[in-house]
Order: C-alpha cells, then sequence, then structure tokens
C-alpha cells in the first residue's frame, strides 16, 4: 500500500467520486498538499483530503475508498498516516465531523476522537439533514 499527496493526475480519478467538490476546488486543494491517495499496488484505492478549521487545526473534510476496498483497514492506516503528518507540522489537534445516521461516527471514535458539539443544517427549506457531528483529537 501506497500513500502519499495527491497530484493533479489524480484529480480525474477523485472528482468522479467526490460530488463534494468542484473540480478547480479539487485542483487547488491537491496543488496546497491537502489531499493524500491511497493504492494498493497500482490500483487507486481513495482519498483524504483537509482544510484548516479557524485557519489552525486540520480538519478532515472528507475520508472516501472506493468500495472493495472497505473494512479491510485501509480507512485505518490513511487516517493514521495523515495524523502523522499532521503533527509532524507540528499541530496539537485535528478535527472531522460526520452525521448522526452514518457509521462513520464509530469508526472515529475507535481512532481516538472525541464528541465535541454538533449542528443542525439545513439541506432545502422542507428537509432537514440529520445532525452533523464534530469531533476532535489530540495528537
Amino acid at each position: 500500500m501506497i500513500i502519499r499527496n495527491a497530484r493533479l493526475d489524480d484529480a480525474d480519478v477523485i472528482v468522479i467520486n467526490d460530488v463534494w467538490i468542484s473540480r478547480d476546488t479539487l485542483l487547488k486543494r491537491i496543488a496546497e498538499n491537502f489531499v493524500y491517495v491511497v493504492f494498493d499496488d497500482d490500483k487507486f484505492v481513495g482519498w483524504l483530503r483537509y482544510g484548516l478549521f479557524w485557519d489552525n487545526t486540520p480538519f478532515m473534510n472528507m475520508l472516501y475508498l472506493l468500495e472493495p476496498y472497505r473494512g479491510k483497514g485501509i480507512g485505518k492506516k490513511l487516517t493514521t498516516f495523515w495524523e502523522n503528518e499532521m503533527r509532524e507540522l507540528g499541530y496539537k489537534m485535528v478535527m472531522t465531523s460526520t452525521q448522526a445516521d452514518e457509521k462513520a461516527q464509530y469508526f472515529y471514535r475507535k481512532l481516538g476522537y472525541t464528541d465535541r458539539g454538533c449542528l443542525v443544517l439545513d439541506n432545502t427549506p422542507l428537509k432537514q439533514q440529520p445532525l452533523e457531528l464534530f469531533m476532535l483529537k489530540i495528537l
């Protein structure tokens, strides 16, 4: 397994699955080294992208593995890799979030993330999204 910073030529495969970010923004995030990719031999497996919450705390915006690679410990390895990178950059904590109806919250808790609050976002005037859980881990 290889984990590395994403390159511009990785954008094509990411943008197919990452509908939450525009291609232009993704290219900018890749150029700024805010995206990591993981490969199993030469096969693309998934990615992690992050930003900075309040411009000072790494916030994992997206951890995504292609379906055949889920449940095999790769997400844990990718997250741990990212946490170690953030530690080396001098950060003392990292954050992420997930919706209350998603299983990801249990994954993050197993990795040492703790609940730190929540937010209700409205998707449309007629439909409310599930609660967004914010989670933090001290490095």
